[in-house]
């Protein structure tokens, strides 16, 4: 059986477990595009997001092992290469700290975004500052609330409130959806 024949995915676990490297490149053969739109979120550079793909997939094999099958394995390398970006984004800048009461509750426009493939809308989260899109991808992409983000971070809740907060206005200006109100008035 070559290792592109269909596998389950709890073969494939149960292959990387015991180090086969066929079951190995069948897993990454799966998987890599999901991990690496991962990475690419969270990097300014695609050899950066193909240096922690590598690096997070190094994890994943390291790690097999500890997965005990208690719920999704894709779950289990998502939560793996976002703590490998996350690790990255720390090594590579800081985050500004900002007081709670200077986070605004600012809000995207829908349709906005409707008009965006893709593409764009990476491009837009890959320009923005790196606290602004750590935070942004932790909570609007991810899921986490904004204290498991301080937890993930190091970082209070007023912080990471901030950080969401100012990345979502980032997007409004480069979207051009800032409240118009305010401008024709001045």
């Amino acid at each position: 059986m070559g290792w592109n024949a269909t596998r389950s995915e709890s073969e494939l676990v149960e292959g990387c477990k015991k180090g086969n490297p066929s079951d190995q490149r069948a897993l990454y053969q799966q998987y890599h595009r999901l991990l690496f739109g991962i990475c690419m979120r969270y990097t300014d550079s695609r050899d950066d997001a193909l240096d922690l793909l590598q690096e997070g997939f190094i994890r994943i094999f390291r790690h097999v092992e500890g997965f005990r099958s208690e719920g999704s394995f894709e779950g289990w390398m998502r939560r793996i290469m976002v703590r490998t970006c996350i690790e990255y984004c720390r090594r590579k800048s800081r985050f500004l700290r900002v007081d709670l009461n200077e986070a605004q509750d600012v809000k995207l426009e829908a349709d906005a975004w409707s008009e965006l493939n893709r593409e764009e809308i990476l491009s837009l989260i890959r320009q923005m500052p790196a606290g602004y899109r750590m935070v942004f991808n932790l909570y609007a992409v991810e899921g986490y609330n904004h204290h498991e983000i301080g937890e993930m971070l190091g970082i209070s809740e007023g912080t990471s409130k901030s950080q969401l907060s100012r990345a979502k206005r980032f997007l409004q200006q480069r979207l051009g959806t800032e409240d118009q109100a305010g401008s024709a008035t001045a």
